[in-house]
């Protein structure tokens, strides 16, 4: 069985707008905050996403 805690939930906010995503990551393995280049919806097109808390 596997052991529970090593990942949590974040999110993930645009640089350039107000859109957000829901994402995991490993809090063990990733110390520092994500940078996600994503697809934005309200400008359609890719940008940066940066982990928000």
């Amino acid at each position: 069985m596997a052991k529970k805690g090593g990942r949590e939930n974040i999110k993930l906010k645009s640089t350039e707008s107000a859109e957000c995503y829901w994402t995991t990551k490993n809090k063990r393995n990733t110390t520092e905050r994500l940078e996600l280049k994503k697809y934005d919806k309200k400008l359609r097109k890719h940008v940066v996403f940066k982990e928000a808390k």
